[in-house]
């Protein structure tokens, strides 16, 4: 079973259109919908904005659906002056650059595991090829792979977002992929994040860019999830 999570509807709800033999339970108030695309069985649920919504759905996904591996989909912010609107970011790591505890002598982005300190959390070499190869099936789609930079803050401006480059050498940042990573990890549950970017590096205003161009961003990561599904 391949799990699916999105932070909103614009973000899931295309998915959820190819499924078939649909079936949909609620737990701890969100809606779990399983079924069929292609003939494999997915589970997808929006989780709402936030690491702590996103940490809940990804946990009670692998202990309720057992998922043979999870990828979080949707859209995200530029961090890099050659990451455009409109491009496709695939993580090959993920790291929370709002866990700071560098005042008592840790380097910043380290999250605390009950059997050690890490920062940086590898994504599954094959998921992420097979994300790429998905982007290259439905045409017309620039992808890059890098890091991806979580936190519970929608960043603007690009002083803030050249400083998440610098410090963490990030090419897209974003509010769910870090925590979902952290609980794949935990679960020994491989995980794959993609995300389609809507607002960039750019003298634009950033929230005016992103309600311009989130759907044609979201738009963009559901066929890459549908295809990526397809040939899993």
């Amino acid at each position: 079973m391949i799990g699916i999570i999105g932070a909103m509807e614009i973000e899931v709800n295309g998915i959820i259109s190819n499924m078939t033999d649909v079936k949909t339970e609620w737990i701890s108030g969100s809606a779990y919908t399983s079924g069929k695309i292609e003939g494999r069985e997915c589970v997808v649920v929006k989780c709402g904005i936030g690491k702590v919504n996103a940490a809940v759905a990804a946990q009670t996904m692998i202990l309720k659906y057992k998922p043979d591996m999870i990828v979080n989909t949707g859209v995200g912010g530029s961090t890099s002056l050659n990451t455009h609107i409109g491009y496709v970011v695939i993580a090959e790591s993920v790291i929370q650059h709002d866990m700071d505890t560098t005042a008592i002598g840790d380097k910043r982005g380290t999250i605390f595991l009950p059997e050690g300190n890490i920062d940086y959390i590898p994504c599954s070499k094959e998921i992420v090829k097979k994300l790429e190869k998905a982007c290259e099936s439905i045409g017309e789609t620039h992808h890059v792979t890098g890091t991806v930079a979580t936190g519970d803050q929608f960043i603007t401006g690009n002083e803030k977002r050249s400083a998440l480059n610098e410090n963490f050498n990030a090419i897209a940042c974003e509010m769910e992929g870090g925590s979902i990573g952290q609980v794949c990890y935990l679960n020994q549950v491989p995980f794959g994040i993609v995300r389609a970017i809507s607002d960039s590096m750019s003298e634009e205003d950033d929230s005016v860019e992103y309600s311009v161009f989130s759907q044609s961003a979201a738009k963009k990561s559901i066929d890459i999830i549908v295809e990526f599904i397809k040939n899993s």
